[in-house]
């Protein structure tokens, strides 16, 4: 990776000119999870923002209702100068063809959270525009709740194109603006980020830890211990863990348990996670850097009924674990204004 072998800037508030976004119009495409955050946390910021939606969205009337003066996505193009594209990465290719690239004007910047579609090729957009990304290191619930929170959540920063000579300037100002550089706006690029973000997900963060955390709530019960044992030893106390690795990394996790669980922790995690695991995870990446999982993917997600993609995903649910789950959670006072998701 010989683009990243220099030290990566870090840049905060100080080194971020919002005042650059004054008296520009910021078009957020999309009103999910991220595209509310950005939106209400630019608007809360005091820069002008509308919103680009499809005619009939479920989410017309919510942004509306909040504040904001939704249009269609070529509409919101038409206006803006900046444009931020914060729908499913296998909508955005179509959705831009079609809405924005028509719509672009010389010094316009195109905006992404994540790589995915310019990294690989699938939106190419013209030269006379800028290409940058500001990628939230948080769900956009957390995004939002940290910015009100009077703190930030880390973001990367990163410039694809820059035609107008100002692309990072204006791409750290908007990451200044929805709170990030309160924590720090990483420097990276597309090709990185793209990469590493889809390898998280997959070797660590959703597939390793849901696998792991499955497997073990599997093996106690198959040795005949309660599941709501299970559960609460293999699944729920995670939170507890990683809410520690989180603010003090590993030292300060192993610090704050027992000796004995720290004594566990070193003798059985290299029997857990074997060269076997290393090597598979190498694999992971390769078929990521090769192309191979976002032309899978894409496949998948253009198939129609995209028979594969629910399957799996019904036969997750199914798994033992959620019930489990689901009657542990209910013994807490959590309602649904407490929870992140309301699922």
């Amino acid at each position: 990776m010989s683009e990243e072998k220099q030290q990566a800037r870090i840049f905060y508030q100080k080194d971020c000119n919002m005042s650059l976004l004054d008296g520009k119009t910021i078009a957020i495409i999309g009103y999910g999870s991220q595209g509310h955050a950005h939106a209400l946390n630019l608007r809360d910021s005091g820069f002008n923002v509308i919103v680009g939606l499809y005619k009939g969205s479920k989410s017309w009337d919510r942004a509306e209702k909040q504040g904001f003066k939704v249009y269609t996505a070529s509409e919101a193009a038409a206006k803006a100068s900046i444009i931020m594209i914060l729908i499913n990465d296998e909508k955005q290719a179509d959705m831009y063809k079609e809405n924005i690239e028509p719509n672009l004007k010389a010094g316009d910047m195109l905006m992404f959270a994540h790589g995915f579609n310019v990294n690989y090729r699938c939106i190419v957009p013209p030269t006379y525009v800028d290409v940058t990304m500001i990628a939230p290191k948080a769900p956009g619930h957390t995004v939002r709740s940290e910015y009100e929170a009077g703190k930030g959540t880390p973001c990367l920063v990163a410039v694809e194109q820059d035609a107008t000579g100002k692309a990072l300037d204006m791409a750290l100002a908007y990451g200044a603006a929805i709170g990030g550089a309160r924590a720090g706006l990483l420097e990276t690029t597309f090709r990185t980020e793209t990469e590493t973000d889809l390898f998280g997900e997959q070797a660590v963060l959703c597939g390793g830890v849901t696998a792991l955390m499955q497997a073990g709530f599997e093996t106690l019960c198959e040795a005949g211990y309660d599941p709501r044992n299970a559960y609460f030893e293999c699944i729920h106390e995670m939170k507890l863990i990683v809410d520690l690795i989180y603010q003090s990394g590993f030292a300060g996790m192993r610090y704050s348990v027992s000796n004995t669980a720290e004594y566990g922790d070193y003798i059985t995690g290299p029997k857990i996670v074997t060269p076997e695991v290393k090597k598979a995870m190498k694999e992971v990446l390769d078929d990521i850097q090769s192309g191979k999982f976002a032309s899978e993917f894409l496949q998948e997600m253009s198939s129609g009924r995209q028979a594969r993609f629910q399957a799996m995903r019904r036969r997750a649910a199914d798994h033992p674990a959620e019930k489990v789950g689901a009657e542990i959670r209910s013994l807490y006072s959590w309602d649904d204004g407490s929870k992140l998701i309301n699922n």
